[in-house]
């Protein structure tokens, strides 16, 4: 077994080369078996636990994850599986909903800005400033001459965020339509899961197709170099999370150290 069975690199969205979500799989597997998973991620997190401490010591970088998927995509089981060793102190989840009243009285990006991650910290969007390319699209909220227009405020909002020191990782959590379907289902058939079934989302997989679009165009407009998008096969729930996992330690390993340096003002202190 090597690295490369789960390595996230080919995933990464080139918007050169990009032709739609078609052409990449959702039930990936990486010649991998479900039974392998467990113990591969209990070592994948280990090591993203020394990592995430390593920058959190050194207080010099700063790491946004920015997660998106469709209804049932998985995002809250993705920020479980791939986080659950790491220091609650360093690692923030911010989940973007309906927006309120004081936020649609701002700019769109208002409520984004305020919540991006400081110097030593890791911020996972739950959601994110793409629902104003997403939701706000396919219902028609606004015309489309001004969601496209937020491309380029995007664009030019996460510019900002690298030069001023901030790593950007972006997600896109790719299921097919079957597999979302599943997954509904088991949240009818399961009492436990009820409370995660709402209506609303039989109403939001009838516009599948319109949403497959506007994700489609939101990975080809906004993945840049130093913003780059990954459409993360995601049927496969055990395979994703070794992918994303993965996927952070690749990241958090060009910025700090893979070791803490010894303080050379300790050498030789005892405590009594």
């Amino acid at each position: 077994m090597t690295d490369a069975t789960i390595d996230p690199t080919p995933y990464r969205i080139d918007p050169a080369s990009f032709t739609g979500l078609d052409a990449i799989p959702t039930d990936a597997h990486g010649g991998l078996h479900k039974g392998d998973a467990k113990s591969i991620q209990k070592d994948l997190n280990k090591r993203l636990e020394v990592l995430q401490e390593h920058l959190y010591a050194k207080g010099e970088e700063k790491l946004l994850v920015v997660l998106q998927a469709t209804d049932t995509g998985g995002k809250d089981g993705t920020i479980r599986a791939v986080f659950d060793r790491t220091n609650p102190q360093g690692v923030h989840v911010v989940s973007f909903k309906k927006p309120t009243e004081k936020e649609l009285s701002h700019d769109y990006l208002w409520r984004v800005h305020k919540n991006t991650p400081a110097t030593g910290h890791i911020t996972v969007f739950n959601r994110s400033h793409y629902e104003d390319v997403l939701v706000v699209r396919v219902h028609n909220y606004v015309p489309a001459e001004v969601w496209r227009k937020r491309y380029e405020h995007i664009r030019n909002f996460e510019q900002l965020l690298a030069d001023e020191g901030t790593t950007i990782v972006k997600i896109y959590l790719h299921i097919s339509k079957d597999e979302q379907r599943q997954r509904l289902q088991d949240r009818v058939d399961n009492p436990e899961k009820h409370w995660k079934f709402s209506f609303g989302d039989l109403e939001e997989r009838k516009l599948w197709d319109d949403y497959q679009a506007a994700f489609g165009d939101m990975l080809s407009e906004t993945s840049l170099p130093h913003a780059p998008w990954y459409a993360i096969p995601a049927d496969r729930k055990w395979y994703r999370n070794l992918l994303i996992t993965q996927l952070m330690i690749n990241t958090l390993e060009q910025l700090t150290e893979a070791e803490f340096a010894p303080n050379p003002e300790l050498e030789g202190l005892v405590i009594e």
